[in-house]
């Protein structure tokens, strides 16, 4: 099978601007539901553990069917995939947005999940083959910003709407964007030829759709039933454990298995895999982190929180625009490097955060951090592929998203689990200098600020050793975050970097 060529100068823009929508629109609704939960929760009379279903559905579908991705395609055609996926992502936003009961809007959820899980990675498949070898830099550029922007305008987005409109319009919001991005890939992209003789591998398909799924059930509820005392996490755990060996061995025995496993003999994009599952930690942990932080430690609004949260963005778009023009010029290595620095600066700068910060900390250190995932995420997708033959984009671009998925779902599993111990280790310690022989507590009952003779005095003291032990463990997380982040940088080195005036078709693996 061959791919599709460069697309013309006149074309080029067009294709990148519905390419982009389509994926703002799939990465804002990874995020922008999450804001609404409470709101949808009293319309829907569900209890809590109920109403996570409508992300536990979203997230599970989609990563279960983002590795078919690149058979379908190869079958059907990219074009007439990537076309009635933004079509089914759209109509079934809808539908969630008019779901009237609890059942309704997690089975439409679950719809949208999988219509959604082939728009980034065949969004960025078209975007190389639209773009002549030298400008993928660039083109990468401009991609990146749909990926890196939608799950970071996500809650501030749907705080907004919530607030001041209703919960269901963080779904109707798709409606125009999904038809924009469906006029323009139904205009201007190409049709790709299709390989009918090629063996769909039902076997490694459940295997590894077995094996994601229940990786992600378990990480999005183990939370909340405190992990492995629940034979529920045990079950999946086992499960998960099991279907990915099976996969695995399956993949590298059979004749036509469902991934190729030349794929991983590339160099660059075996490291690129495990540097994007690294940005899948960081971008989405975060995300996870501050909001609670804001919201329950500090008293800042919901809508408040969502303004403070988007300059992050505006840090990833600045150093976006900034590799397109340096793409060329500078080994992209370097960039990568500089990334995981300035990633690495912010986690840092927020490990000294305190309940007496400006919104101006929260701003400063979200645009460093937004700089430093810039810098990583565009030279990273650029050299991921720049040896990768053309023919592997369609299973590679869907295997890089899926990474970047899972790495957010353990990233945010761990922070949240790492909190809550933490906050009751950190709890226990605290309570110790609540005693008679603490100064400045022995002034305070003096005085009167406090009267530990009554309940209510109590309750207030133990209110604050919560409140501090809470943040203590926030800044934890951000420091665990940090030490992650700079482990990473000795696998720079691991990179290496093509030669770009090559043809596309010409480059080999860098396997050595």
């Amino acid at each position: 099978m061959t791919v599709g060529k460069p697309g013309s100068a006149s074309h080029q823009g067009f294709i990148t601007v519905s390419l982009m929508l389509a994926t703002i629109m799939q990465g804002v609704d990874t995020t922008i539901a999450n804001v609404a939960l409470p709101h949808m929760q009293g319309s829907m009379s569900a209890t809590q553990d109920q109403i996570a279903w409508v992300l536990t559905s979203y997230i599970v579908a989609a990563a279960i069917f983002m590795p078919l991705t690149g058979f379908l395609s190869a079958r059907l055609g990219r074009k007439r995939v990537f076309v009635w996926s933004v079509i089914g992502f759209t109509l079934t936003s809808m539908l969630c947005g008019m779901a009237q009961n609890l059942d309704q809007i997690v089975f439409f959820r679950l719809l949208q999940g999988i219509f959604g899980a082939s728009l980034v990675p065949l969004s960025q498949a078209v975007l190389l083959d639209t773009y002549p070898r030298e400008r993928h830099a660039s083109a990468m550029a401009m991609w990146g910003v749909g990926v890196m922007i939608g799950p970071i305008l996500g809650p501030t987005l749907g705080g907004w709407l919530t607030e001041y409109y209703n919960w269901r319009w963080v779904f109707y919001i798709n409606l125009p964007l999904g038809l924009l991005a469906w006029s323009g890939l139904a205009a201007f992209v190409q049709e790709t030829p299709t390989d009918r003789s090629r063996r769909f591998d039902l076997l490694g398909f459940a295997f590894i759709s077995l094996g994601i799924g229940a990786l992600q059930m378990m990480l999005d509820r183990g939370e909340s039933l405190d992990w492995f005392t629940s034979h529920e996490i045990i079950i999946e755990a086992i499960l998960s454990g099991l279907f990915l060996y099976l996969f695995i061995a399956h993949m590298f025995t059979y004749d036509h298995p469902f991934l190729e496993p030349q794929l991983f003999k590339d160099r660059n994009f075996s490291v690129g895999l495990f540097f994007i599952f690294i940005v899948g930690v960081i971008l989405l942990a975060t995300m996870a982190l501050l909001p609670p932080f804001l919201q329950n430690l500090m008293d800042y609004p919901v809508v408040d929180v969502g303004l403070l949260l988007a300059p992050r963005g505006v840090g990833t778009m600045i150093a976006m625009m900034m590799v397109g023009r340096l793409s060329g010029r500078v080994d992209s290595r370097y960039l990568i490097f500089l990334g995981l620095l300035l990633t690495s600066l912010s986690l840092w700068e927020m490990t000294n955060f305190n309940l007496n910060i400006t919104g101006w900390d929260i701003v400063r250190t979200g645009i460093t951090q937004g700089l430093g995932l810039g810098f990583i995420f565009v030279p990273l997708s650029t050299i991921s592929f720049s040896t990768l033959g053309p023919h592997f984009r369609n299973e590679g671009t869907a295997l890089f998203s899926l990474m970047r998925n899972i790495g957010s779902s353990i990233g945010i599993s761990i922070v949240m689990t790492r909190l809550a111990e933490n906050i009751q280790a950190n709890h226990a310690v605290f309570s110790q200098y609540i005693n008679p022989f603490n100064l400045p507590l022995r002034q305070a009952v003096e005085t009167g600020a406090l009267d530990l003779g009554t309940s209510h005095g109590l309750a207030a003291i133990n209110a604050e050793v919560t409140r501090q032990a809470a943040t203590l463990a926030y800044l934890q997380d951000f420091r665990f975050m940090m030490w992650i982040t700079l482990a990473a940088l000795p696998l720079v080195l691991l990179l290496k970097v093509a030669n770009s005036k090559a043809p596309a078709g010409a480059l080999q693996p860098a396997i050595e």
